[in-house]
């Protein structure tokens, strides 16, 4: 009572100013998270809503049809290339590549030491120019198919006319199988320059079908309709490069291999007609 008393005993001011911060505790409590009830809530709601749910999502996982997950269509890189290329870029880098091989193969059968400049008929033909058989040297030299041995075989054919003559036959008859190399060697490198042109063909012509489909469709076309020029686009320029990469490569490593053997059998030859130099011009073998 007596609190009471001196309570109403306070001024006006101390009374607007008391129940103000009164009230605004009051207003505050919930905010402040003071209030028991909310915690409570908050408390059994965060403990109970994992322990409710993991039974509710396991029993939707249950019910959940397995002919509603989405089917995931593979199929193999070979038939993707395939389907690709089409009808026209498919055979005709099929073709190429063919070839490519064929040519590749043949060029590295031909330029070969053993083929081109065989250690056996050298060591023959040297014997025969060390017995003065110069007529059975000529007549193997004919009828062997070698590189050097045709050389010299013109070389010796010449040797009436004297050895500069019969040296400049031989160098005629050494550019002229010079020639015949790399006339054989030069269609790897056509293959080279053609498969990259043919893949950029195929790279227009897929981009031309994929903006044909966005011009004619009323509305925006879906991905899956401009995939099919857009692949016959990057496919047919991956099939290009992977034809001329390795057309270059072999190109230069058997155009090097082919300029040593011939500077090599150029040495070889003429280190066997240098014998004739100092000798008299003679009757042709």
């Amino acid at each position: 009572m007596t609190r009471v008393l001196h309570i109403g005993q306070l001024l006006p001011g101390r009374r607007v100013v008391l129940f103000t911060v009164l009230a605004g505790l009051v207003a505050c409590w919930p905010v402040l998270g003071f209030s028991p009830s909310a915690r409570g809530q908050d408390e059994t709601s965060t403990t109970e809503t994992p322990a409710a749910a993991a039974p509710e999502a396991a029993s939707a996982a249950a019910e959940t049809p397995a002919a509603d997950a989405p089917t995931v269509q593979s199929r193999s890189f070979l038939s993707y290339v395939a389907n690709a290329c089409g009808w026209f870029w498919g055979p005709a880098f099929l073709l190429v590549s063919f070839i490519l091989v064929a040519l590749i193969m043949m060029n590295l059968l031909q330029v070969r030491r053993d083929v081109l400049l065989p250690a056996q008929f050298v060591e023959e033909f040297e014997q025969k120019l060390n017995a003065k058989d110069f007529q059975g040297a000529y007549e193997f030299a004919r009828g062997d198919d070698s590189f050097v041995a045709r050389v010299l075989a013109t070389g010796m054919s010449r040797l009436s006319r004297g050895y500069a003559e019969a040296v400049e036959g031989m160098q005629e008859a050494g550019e002229d199988e010079n020639m015949g190399l790399e006339h054989r060697l030069s269609y790897v490198a056509l293959i080279g320059s053609i498969a990259p042109m043919m893949g950029l063909m195929g790279t227009v012509q897929g981009m031309i079908s994929s903006f044909d489909k966005i011009a004619m469709s009323t509305v925006s076309p879906k991905p899956s309709e401009l995939a099919d020029g857009i692949s016959t686009a990057l496919v047919t320029t991956l099939i290009g490069l992977m034809l001329a990469i390795p057309a270059m490569v072999f190109h230069s490593i058997l155009k090097n291999r082919i300029q040593r053997l011939v500077l090599e059998i150029g040495m070889v030859s003429e280190g066997l007609m240098g014998r004739f130099a100092a000798m008299p011009k003679q009757k042709s073998p």
